[in-house]
């Protein structure tokens, strides 16, 4: 449902009847490819991804299972109903240039980051230094949904429910901190930039196991997978709690974002006034 959306901000950037020359995913979650098909029939461009995000992104493979067990919040205990299958891009996808240099973006260097998804990139820019990390790591804790809603900024690790290689992904993130970035927009989160974030995200990728979950499905064993999609997974753990947990953060999800929203209303008729 966000395909127009997404257009009329292009289009509030840069121009009615500009459409971009590509589309560049850092993986194929439901969340990041669920605008595609749609903006793809006004938008006639190419789309790039890693190579081992191409099951997920031709049809081919299901994405590991979420792991509702890993906790931590009700969008965690909830991410056992979110989906997992792929979409089919057909050839419109393809995968990056062994340079790491997309064409139509010569100033962007794509960097492989794995950990939450197999293929899971980001892309940095040396001029002024900006880092888009996609779920790499995330500026929100995003496994609380009321963290969600109130969209507090902080260095948190990538969304649990989905990453299923947390040694990869500790790897990644102390990669891009290598990098000393300035600016910083991520997957989930408001974007952040200045000394004080620079700091903060070395502190957060230097005590990156603090943020690795103590139990969960891919926490001791992570998944396998390869071009062709997944090879292998560690046993599930038991999802009752976590159905369990769903079912109530269902019921308080309504009314907190409805709270939330009352107060931005009152808020804004107060600033009117």
């Amino acid at each position: 449902g966000s395909a127009d959306r997404i257009r009329k901000e292009a289009e509030k950037v840069f121009g009615s009847n500009n459409k971009p020359r590509a589309i560049v995913l850092t993986h194929g979650h439901f969340d990041h490819v669920g605008a595609l098909p749609e903006l793809l029939k006004h938008w006639n461009v190419p789309v790039y991804a890693h190579p081992l995000e191409m099951p997920y992104l031709k049809g081919k493979s299901h994405y590991p299972p979420p792991d509702p067990a890993v906790g931590g919040g009700a969008m965690a205990y909830m991410s056992w109903v979110y989906p997992t299958k792929p979409v089919n891009l057909g050839d419109k996808v393809l995968p990056f240039p062994a340079n790491g240099i997309v064409p139509e973006l010569p100033e962007w260097k794509i960097i492989h980051t794995p950990g939450h998804s197999p293929g899971h990139v980001s892309l940095f820019r040396e001029r002024d230094c900006t880092l888009l990390a996609g779920d790499a790591f995330v500026t929100v804790n995003q496994n609380s949904v009321f963290s969600v809603i109130s969209q507090k900024e902080e260095f948190h690790e990538p969304p649990a429910y989905f990453t299923i290689d947390w040694q990869a992904a500790k790897k990644s993130v102390q990669e891009l901190a290598r990098l000393n970035p300035k600016a910083i927009g991520t997957g989930h989160g408001l974007p952040v930039s200045g000394r004080k974030w620079q700091n903060r995200f070395a502190r957060f990728a230097e005590n990156f196991d603090n943020y690795i979950p103590e139990d969960g499905r891919y926490v001791k064993q992570p998944a396998h997978t390869d071009e062709s999609g997944i090879v292998d997974m560690p046993e599930p753990t038991s999802y009752k709690r976590a159905r369990l947990v769903a079912g109530i953060g269902l019921g308080v999800v309504a009314g907190a974002a409805l709270a939330f929203i009352s107060r931005k209303i009152k808020k804004g008729n107060s600033d009117i006034v």
